[in-house]
């Protein structure tokens, strides 16, 4: 899979997320994307000053370290997007 760095490849990234059993947020703020609990919730929060870039590979990155299962997903095109998006080796 080409990683392409448009808007509509972050909304699909965006959407697993919604998908899932985790929140995701945009915050300001000066502090290194990850994602934490908090009081049960599971929240990923991403800087909102991130460039486009810098947002597509964070949530590439916090996707392969939360290790999301296709087979978790209901929709067909979310596994199939999550099995290619396991694939993808980023390079910085």
């Amino acid at each position: 899979m080409v990683l392409k760095y448009t808007k509509t490849f972050l909304d699909k990234l965006e959407n697993l997320f919604a998908s899932s059993e985790y929140i995701l947020r945009y915050e300001k703020g000066s502090f290194k994307s990850g994602y934490c609990i908090l009081k049960e919730n599971r929240v990923v929060i991403i800087n909102k000053y991130y460039t486009l870039e810098g947002k597509i590979n964070t949530l590439i990155d916090i996707i392969k370290e939360l290790q999301f299962n296709p087979k978790n997903f209901k929709d067909k095109k979310s596994q199939d997007f999550l099995g290619e998006l396991q694939q993808i080796e980023l390079k910085l």
